[in-house]
């Protein structure tokens, strides 16, 4: 981990908000809303590592 993120009261309101919704768009399934966002959270990971200084790509 890169560093730690704390939130104030506000923005933990509207990640959980914003988590509630993408649970619902997985009927409830936090296990396969997870998963989806660990595989999302990868692509966006290789799209910013390309556009790095130094990157092969």
């Amino acid at each position: 981990m890169d560093h730690i993120v704390t939130l104030d009261s506000r923005q933990e309101a509207a990640l959980q908000a914003v988590a509630d919704k993408f649970i619902a768009l997985h009927k409830g399934d936090v296990m396969k809303a997870l998963k989806e966002m660990i595989v999302l959270n990868g692509h966006l990971q290789d799209k910013l590592d390309g556009r790095r200084p130094g990157s092969a790509r």
